[in-house]
């Protein structure tokens, strides 16, 4: 497990998918995230597990 806590942008640089895909996945909850101030964070073992579950769900 990791502590790592990722931005939107990073996010968006890892899926190679806009902003609106990465508030979509969100707002959805299959990406999850945590708000820190007024900034949003989404834990890399989040968007690890979403990968896996893509790639699941494509085999």
């Amino acid at each position: 497990m990791t502590d790592e806590l990722l931005t939107v942008p990073e996010v968006m640089a890892r899926l190679k998918v806009g902003r609106t895909t990465v508030y979509d996945l969100i707002r959805t909850r299959r990406l999850p995230s945590m708000t820190i101030g007024s900034s949003r964070r989404i834990p890399a073992d989040g968007l690890r597990a979403f990968l896996a579950s893509c790639l699941k769900e494509a085999a």
